[in-house]
């Protein structure tokens, strides 16, 4: 059992593509799956799908590598954490690498990325940072 399920997807999808693996299995739950659709919306990924195994869902995502094989995703940080969340406000919004890479926000409007957080003006939580 893991205290911080967020922090666990990002270090799979860290691990798989350090080792280089086409997909990675990461156990299931809406957050997560609202990550992995904002991540393949984005363009770091090339596909994720939800299998049912028996009574256990998983989220199986498809990793996205260059003609050069090397990994979309260079970064992957989880800023918000279960002993200090990190809350933004709208106008606080931060850009991640000057609007190069992404910022994954929940908000009471749902989850988005820093970019649409900032149009729709709403701040939330700060999840996490990928480039």
């Amino acid at each position: 059992m893991t205290t911080d399920p967020i922090a666990d997807m990002l270090t799979r999808v860290r691990n798989a593509i350090k080792a280089r693996h086409s997909k990675v299995d990461i156990p299931a739950s809406k957050l997560k799956l609202e990550i992995a659709r904002i991540m393949k919306e984005e363009g770091y990924i090339l596909n994720f799908k939800l299998a049912e195994e028996g009574s256990k869902k998983t989220i199986k995502i498809y990793l996205k590598y260059t003609p050069t094989n090397d990994s979309v995703i260079s970064h992957l940080e989880r800023i918000s954490r279960p002993g200090c969340r990190r809350y933004v406000g709208s106008t606080d919004v931060p850009k991640v690498l000057g609007g190069l890479g992404i910022s994954i926000l929940t908000t009471p409007k749902g989850v988005m990325t820093g970019h649409a957080a900032r149009k729709a003006n709403v701040g939330g939580e700060m999840l996490c940072h990928i480039y």
